[in-house]
């Protein structure tokens, strides 16, 4: 299994805000560098076959302008593409559209920064219930099944084992860490520290199902 606490210290999250012509936006970002070369990694997040080995099974066309669709989850469109370096898309989900860009940067030639920015509008309300954790701990688990499935050793947690792993007392102390990670960086960003809190508490709960 992943060393859990290396994982959740390995990883980068901030917030912020950027005006849109729709209006103010708010902005997560997430990073993690790999023991990998960026050819490597850059097929890792755009080869459809190994897609589903560390994070959903996806289908439609992974090119610009192509229509996508994560199983279960997300769907969108192409928007840009500068291999092996970049791509952006847009996201959407549940009637709401939202835009995600992945970038690459090799660090070394055997090691590669990881690093999406999530930019959606989210109402107020929605905001302070549950903050950036809300789709911050859905992308920490990404991170995590992108680490796993680049561990040179086998070891982390696989697409195929991650409902129990979800379930269980590791899975469920990772997802409270990586909330309380998101609620601090939160905070960072300009945030009410009690609000910020509160809100990645019931974030926690939804996602593990403990008491808020």
């Amino acid at each position: 299994m992943t060393d859990v606490t290396h994982q959740i210290n390995a990883v980068r999250r901030t917030v912020g805000t950027r005006t849109l012509e729709a209006g103010e936006a708010r902005v997560l970002t997430i990073s993690q560098a790999y023991d990998a070369p960026l050819e490597d990694v850059w097929d890792a997040c755009t080869n459809a076959e190994r897609i589903p080995r560390w994070f959903l099974p996806i289908s439609g066309e992974l090119r610009v302008g192509g229509r996508y669709q994560l199983e279960g989850n997300a769907g969108g469109t192409v928007q840009r593409c500068d291999p092996p370096t970049s791509f952006a898309a847009t996201w959407e989900y549940g009637g709401e559209v939202s835009w995600i860009e992945v970038r690459l940067t090799a660090e070394s030639p055997e090691r590669t920064r990881f690093e999406l920015e999530h930019v959606a509008h989210v109402d107020d309300e929605r905001w302070r219930e549950f903050g950036p954790g809300a789709v911050g701990v859905g992308w920490d688990l990404g991170l995590l099944g992108l680490a796993s499935h680049l561990a040179a050793d086998g070891t982390g947690v696989r697409p195929e084992e991650a409902a129990a792993w979800l379930g269980s007392e590791e899975g469920r102390g990772f997802m409270t860490a990586v909330s309380e990670h998101w609620g601090e960086a939160s905070i960072t960003g300009g945030a009410d520290p009690d609000a910020a809190r509160a809100a990645a508490a019931r974030t926690t709960a939804a996602y593990t199902g403990a008491p808020a």
